[in-house]
């Protein structure tokens, strides 16, 4: 059987039983980490934002600090639940001979054996630069335009083989986005070139 080359993409995970290779000691348990410390950063940066936040006397309910707080919450709560989830990894994490033991006894049984993965860093990196490309560029090209852009690179991340199609569900969800803040909220994102900055 052949397998696409993304491994992250859907179609190359359906129906399979996969198992992520990783060592285990500290090298798993800072792998297993690193979101959840970048979560809770992200979290307690939110809400150092909405402690100093100065809101004008009778603004009414929710307000500016509602929402970023729930934010924050679910940040904290997801993070504590990847923090666990890792921890019970590395406690049950098997020895290589048990797993060459659990793919006899796959294998035995008639059933595939599960297929070792490994992280995808074209995939990531198709993820993480953009998202660091759009905090910078955002004020410059606004917000349909980058969160379009946003949304084909994640889109292809994934492993997305139309990039046109992306890219145009990409600009119209961006587009959406924008006029229900603008035009419902009242909250305008940034324009970019087609507000004239």
């Amino acid at each position: 059987m052949t397998f696409p080359a993304n491994p992250t993409s859907a179609s190359a995970v359906v129906g399979q039983r996969l198992r992520l290779v990783s060592g285990p000691g500290a090298a798993a348990l800072l792998k297993g980490l690193t979101m959840p410390v970048i979560l809770i950063a992200f979290a307690t940066y939110l809400v150092v934002g909405i402690i100093t936040m100065r809101v004008p006397e009778g603004t009414d309910f929710p307000g500016p600090q509602f929402f970023p707080g729930i934010i924050a919450a679910g940040l904290y709560v997801l993070a504590v639940t990847l923090v666990v989830g890792a921890i019970r990894e590395i406690r049950a994490t098997p020895d290589a001979l048990t797993a060459e033991i659990e793919a006899e006894r796959a294998e035995a049984a008639g059933e595939e054996p599960a297929r070792p993965v490994r992280v995808d860093l074209r995939s990531f990196a198709w993820v993480v630069l953009p998202f660091l490309a759009f905090a910078f560029l955002l004020e410059f090209l606004g917000w349909i335009i980058a969160a379009g852009l946003l949304f084909w690179c994640v889109a292809k991340a994934f492993g997305a083989t139309r990039p046109i199609h992306s890219l145009i569900v990409g600009l119209t969800l961006s587009s959406l986005a924008y006029i229900g803040f603008d035009m419902a909220l009242g909250m305008p994102l940034p324009s970019g070139l087609f507000g004239g900055f």
